[in-house]
C-alpha cells in the first residue's frame, strides 16, 4: 500500500530548482532561448524565483557524461532548505543511470515537490522508493516554454494541484489538445502550435466506482526500470489505480501488449483497483491499442478492471498534474476521473 509523505504547496515568491537529470539539451546554445522563455513562464506567471543547479545548463555532451553530477545537482535541491521545489528541464532516455548516487534517506528527509514527466518517471520512482509523493507532468522545456502562452488547462492545474492544499476533485480532459511538433527553432517562438477539439474520457471496460492510490507512469520508462532495485515492492500495487501513457517513440500496439503482460506475470493486475491511460501522442494507434488492452487484461481474469483511456496527461499538450501516492476514484458510470485528497500541504 502507498503511504507517501506529501510535500509543502508553492507559494508565490518560493524559490525553485530547474534540473537536467536526463537530457542536457537545456544548455545547448541552439534551445538555450527555449529554457529563457520557460524560466520567465514560472517567473511572470507563478510568481516563482528560479534557480539552477551547477550542471542544469552544462549542455547534453556534458550531461551525457556525467550521470554522477546529475544526481549530486538532485541531492543538492533537496538537501536546500531555502528551494521549495524541483522542476526538471526535460525528460530524455537515461535518468536511471543516476541509480547509483542516489540518497534516498537524503530525499525522505526532505520531502519537497518534484515534477516531470516521461523519463522523469525514474526520478518519480526514486521519491516513491524515499516514502515521498511527486507529481507527474510538467517540465520547463515542453509545458512551461509553450510557444506564444501557456494553455490555460497547465495553468489551471499547476495552480490547483501545487499551490493549493485543498481536495483537487474532478479532473476533466482538456478542452483541445496537440500533438503537433514544431522544431524548437528561435523562428518558431512566436508560431503557435495547431490545437484540436478534444474529446471526453472513454470506458474501456468496467463498472460502478472504484477507488485507489495513483502510481505510474510512461510505459516505456517503465519497461526499463523492471529488473532494477528502482522497482517498487508489488505490493504498492494493492488497490493502487495505475496511470500509463507513451512516449513520442508511439510504441507499436505489439509492444503495449508484451510491456501489459509482463504486468500480468508480475501480479499486478490481480492487486489494481484500475487503469486510467493518458492520450497516446498525436493519437498515433489511438483505435489499435484498445482492442490489445482489453486483450491482455482478460487473459489474467480482470475483465472486470475499470479502465478510463483518453486522459490529459503524458505526451500531448496541456496536461494535468498527478500526484503519486494521492487517492483516487474511477466513475465508470460519467465516466470519469477525480482525486479525492489535495497532492500538498
Amino acid at each position: 500500500m502507498l503511504n507517501l509523505i506529501k510535500p509543502e504547496k508553492l507559494n508565490r515568491g518560493d524559490k525553485v530548482a530547474t534540473v537536467s537529470l536526463s537530457w542536457g539539451g537545456a544548455g545547448d546554445k541552439e534551445i538555450r532561448w527555449r529554457y529563457e522563455q520557460g524560466k520567465e513562464r514560472l517567473k511572470n506567471v507563478f510568481g516563482l524565483e528560479v534557480v539552477e543547479m551547477p550542471h542544469t545548463l552544462m549542455g547534453s555532451e556534458f550531461v551525457y557524461a556525467h550521470p554522477e553530477k546529475r544526481a549530486e545537482d538532485l541531492m543538492q535541491a533537496f538537501a536546500d532548505p531555502s528551494i521549495k521545489g524541483v522542476i526538471s528541464c526535460i525528460g530524455g532516455s537515461d535518468s536511471i543511470r543516476m541509480l547509483p548516487y542516489i540518497d534516498f534517506d537524503l530525499i525522505h528527509s526532505h520531502p519537497k515537490i518534484y515534477t516531470g514527466y516521461s523519463d522523469s518517471t525514474v526520478t518519480h520512482f526514486m521519491c516513491l522508493k524515499a516514502g515521498i509523493s511527486s507529481f507527474y507532468g510538467l517540465s520547463v522545456l515542453n509545458d512551461l516554454a509553450e510557444n506564444i502562452s501557456m494553455p490555460e488547462y497547465t495553468v489551471e492545474w499547476v495552480r490547483k494541484v501545487l499551490f493549493r492544499n485543498e481536495k483537487i476533485g474532478a479532473i476533466p480532459t482538456s478542452p483541445a489538445w496537440t500533438g503537433e511538433r514544431l522544431e524548437w527553432a528561435i523562428e518558431n517562438k512566436d508560431t503557435a502550435r495547431n490545437f484540436e477539439k478534444n474529446t471526453g474520457y472513454e470506458l474501456l471496460q468496467g463498472k460502478g466506482i472504484v477507488t485507489g492510490k495513483l502510481i505510474g507512469g510512461c510505459l516505456e520508462v517503465i519497461d526499463m526500470i523492471k529488473g532494477t532495485s528502482l522497482f517498487p515492492d508489488i505490493t504498492c500495487f494493492d488497490h493502487a489505480i495505475l496511470f500509463l501513457e507513451t512516449s513520442e517513440e508511439c510504441p507499436p500496439p505489439w509492444m503495449m501488449e508484451t510491456s501489459l503482460r509482463s504486468y500480468g506475470m508480475m501480479g499486478m493486475f490481480e492487486r489494481l483497483s484500475g487503469i486510467v491511460f493518458g492520450k497516446p501522442l498525436k493519437n498515433t494507434f489511438y483505435e489499435e491499442y484498445k482492442p490489445v488492452i482489453s486483450q491482455v487484461v482478460k487473459e489474467f481474469g480482470r475483465e472486470d478492471m475499470p479502465i478510463l483511456y483518453n486522459a490529459s496527461f503524458g505526451h500531448n499538450e496541456p496536461k494535468c498534474l498527478l500526484p503519486y501516492g494521492a487517492l483516487a476514484e474511477i466513475h465508470c458510470g460519467k465516466p470519469d476521473f477525480s482525486i479525492l485528497e489535495s497532492g500538498v500541504n
